[in-house]
């Protein structure tokens, strides 16, 4: 039965790429047209490939994003990670395929030791691990990415600070854009530069340039950026007091996060009191309600 199992198993794989990559997904009109207006961009570090799962699953990496995958989300924020695409599809693909031969193997194992099992078990087991391991390199990045915008975020409100004092100091509002980012260390910064390096020489507005990033990034407050600088650009406002006000409201904000961050921090430590307490009462009640309930 477990031999019949593995056998349908990978014919059903089997089946399944061959309909991908017979007929592929077509991409939508929105996909076509931002692959033809998109800027391409290399990383300022080169891309990781990742360990042996990346490796391994490389293969099926094409058939996943003929699929569609990753989302549009995932994509975000694997852009702000620096990775590609193709290294969470290839850690997906060799995750879940371990995970769904894990079991059967096990049942094997087990057979030839003379435990023999049923087959719905490790069917069901199959089927659950192969779906925790296609989802939890996904989520591994969303939890990177939660991290790495929260940086990014205090970057920026160096950042606006920084420009704030090159404008007060007298430059431009390119000029000060361009000084802010050079001033600054790490991989915000670093985006940054490469944002702005990239609109000088294609000639482009600095802020076009800032809101394709923080859309690419999937950072709100730099989209807010460009359009507070925008307003500077093209139509001469002044924007010295307002960027300073931005930079203050970033900073009352990280304040109020970082509270909240301390807060579920302690509720969390205050979790595994409570579980050793209830144990401790259960094990010292328990006697006394096994005496009673016999006495009845």
């Amino acid at each position: 039965m477990t031999t019949a199992f593995l056998l349908g198993t990978g014919l059903g794989i089997g089946l399944l790429i061959t309909v991908a990559g017979l007929a592929p997904r077509r991409p939508s009109l929105a996909d076509a047209l931002d692959a033809i207006t998109r800027e391409d961009r290399q990383p300022l570090i080169p891309a990781d490939s990742g360990g042996w799962t990346a490796r391994a699953g490389r293969p099926a990496a094409g058939i996943l994003a003929a699929a569609g995958l990753p989302g549009q989300a995932l994509r975000r924020d694997l852009a702000i990670l620096g990775r590609a695409p193709e290294r969470l599809l290839a850690e997906q693909a060799t995750v879940a395929v371990t995970g769904l031969l894990l079991p059967p193997a096990a049942t094997g194992m087990l057979a030839v030791a003379g435990l023999p099992a049923g087959w719905q078990l490790p069917a069901v087991g199959s089927l659950l691990l192969a779906a925790a391991g296609f989802a939890a390199p996904a989520v591994a990045v969303r939890q990177e990415a939660t991290a790495r915008r929260v940086e990014a975020r205090n970057a920026l409100a160096a950042f606006l600070d920084l420009v704030v004092i090159s404008i007060a100091g007298g430059a431009g509002v390119e000029a000060a854009l361009t000084y802010a980012s050079a001033a600054g260390h790490g991989h915000t910064f670093g985006r940054l530069r490469q944002a702005l390096d990239v609109a000088q020489l294609t000639r482009v507005p600095p802020w076009q340039a800032l809101r394709q990033l923080g859309a690419e990034l999937g950072l709100d407050e730099l989209g807010e950026l460009a359009a507070t600088i925008t307003l500077a650009g093209t139509e001469g406002a002044r924007v010295a007091a307002t960027l300073t006000a931005r930079a203050s409201a970033m900073r009352v904000r990280q304040l109020a996060d970082a509270e909240s961050a301390a807060q579920s921090a302690t509720e969390r430590m205050s979790l595994p009191l409570v579980v050793l307490f209830a144990g401790f009462l259960l094990l010292i009640g328990f006697p006394a309600v096994v005496h009673v309930v016999a006495g009845i």
